[in-house]
This record gives structure tokens, C-alpha cells and sequence, in this order.
């Protein structure tokens, strides 16, 4: 059974954030055998003054396929651990959607794509999830985290929001590599160029600082463009992080 699990709200400005916690809680999930956990996505929701926050208002989310019979388990462990590493002054808020058994599934994308627009309520995220059948839950300060929660898991599941956690491990910095080499990175599904230009297997692509993968059509995309060297060997090169703030 595939599980989506959103957290939002768990740091302050001093302590480890949202993204460290969701890892830990994944990490956990799959030492304890529950299940196994995809990687882990960012998700940017509306800033504005009546939103509190920590620094960029985000929330995370990942995919848990479990057993059955796991399912209250794992909401019961996320729960307490919120409760017990959550940082103070946070206001923690958790969601646990199954998909599968969703049958407005939209509804719950309509509103995440919402919440990175415009202001809106806890009461009207639990009234959502109550109508859904989505578990959430607060778990410390005023719960506000609870809107973001489900924001995360409704754009985690639309396939079309978000970068991943971390940035992308492929040796030194700066180096070359060929399209198909970097489709054997793990949690790279898609090469693909901003301009929809088709990439052939042979075409070198320069690696730039800390890349990342963006989430596009259900998959982990890496992102190119045109190499701004006119002296390398390569056409493409990772996009920049300043570049994926649109994703």
C-alpha cells in the first residue's frame, strides 16, 4: 500500500530543518521494516504576512509503500516523533493520505496548487481531510503546520511540484558527463532540456554546483540548458538553483 507522508513547520530558525526531520522519519520507516521510502520532495507555498514561518514556508513529502497492517503504526511513530524532535516554537502539523483510496483525489491537488497562492484556514484543511478520508494531525504550538501538511501531499501527488531534498551526488564538481551516465544516478528518471529540445544518450552535459531534480509528470527530472561556454565541449549544463525556484 502507498502511502503519502507530508510534514510541515517543524524547525526554528536555530535548529535542524523540516527536510533532516522528514529524512530521519524515513530513514526509521525502513529500518524498522515497515516499508521502503522514495525520495523526499520540497514543496514552496505562499509567503505573505499572515502565514508565520520559518524561512521559506515549504513542506515536505515522500512516498511510503507498507503493509497493510502498518499503516496506524506508522501514523502513531510520525506522530510521537513530531511531538518529541519537532523544535520549539514550531507549530508541527503531519498528514498521511492513501491514494489509492482516495476517490476526489483532486480535490486534495486543487488545494495543495491553493496554497501556494493565497491564505488559507486550518479549519478548512480539516474539514478537507475529514471529507477525504486523509488523516491529519497537529502535533505542538498553534498546529498551524496542519495546512501546509496537506498542501505537501496534495502537490506531491499532482506529479508536477516540487525539487527533491539534497542535491545530486556525482563525484567532483564542474565535470562532464554523458546523457545516459546521468540516467544511472538512482533518483535521476528523466534528462531533459527547459527548451524541449531532445537530448540524445551521447550529448555531454556540464555539472554545475549541487545539482537537483525537479518532479515533472510523476518523475525526478534533471534539468538542462544551453552550456553558456561557447568553448566547451558540452551543449547542456544543470540548471542552477536560482533557475528551479519556479519548480
Amino acid at each position: 500500500m502507498r502511502i503519502a507522508i507530508s510534514i510541515d513547520d517543524t524547525d526554528n530558525l536555530e535548529s535542524r530543518g523540516t527536510g533532516e526531520i522528514a529524512s530521519l522519519i524515513a530513514d526509521e520507516l525502513q529500518q524498522r521494516g515497515w516499508g521502503t521510502c522514495s525520495y523526499i520532495t520540497r514543496h514552496q507555498l505562499y509567503v505573505h504576512p499572515d502565514i508565520p514561518y520559518t524561512s521559506h514556508n515549504s513542506a515536505m513529502c515522500f512516498f511510503a509503500d507498507v503493509g497493510e497492517g502498518w499503516l496506524e503504526p506508522v501514523i502513531e511513530y510520525v506522530s510521537e516523533f513530531l511531538e518529541k524532535e519537532s523544535a520549539p516554537g514550531s507549530d508541527p502539523g503531519l498528514c498521511v493520505a492513501v491514494p489509492a483510496r482516495m476517490a476526489a483525489r483532486n480535490e486534495l491537488i486543487g488545494f495543495g496548487r491553493r496554497a501556494k497562492r493565497e491564505v488559507i484556514g486550518m479549519d478548512e484543511a480539516y474539514d478537507l481531510a475529514g471529507r477525504l478520508g486523509v488523516h491529519l494531525s497537529q502535533h505542538g504550538g498553534t498546529g498551524q503546520g496542519v495546512i501546509g501538511a496537506l498542501a505537501g501531499a496534495g502537490l506531491r501527488m499532482s506529479g508536477n511540484d516540487g525539487r527533491l531534498k539534497g542535491f545530486l551526488e556525482f563525484g567532483q564538481p564542474y565535470r562532464m558527463l554523458r546523457v545516459d551516465e546521468l540516467l544511472q544516478h538512482p533518483v535521476v528518471d528523466v534528462v531533459k532540456s527547459v527548451t524541449g529540445e531532445a537530448l540524445k544518450d551521447e550529448d555531454l552535459v556540464v555539472l554545475g554546483e549541487k545539482p537537483k531534480t525537479v518532479l515533472l509528470d510523476g518523475e525526478s527530472v534533471l534539468l538542462v540548458g544551453a552550456t553558456q561556454s561557447p568553448d566547451s565541449q558540452a551543449r547542456w549544463q544543470t540548471l542552477h538553483r536560482k533557475q528551479l525556484k519556479a519548480y
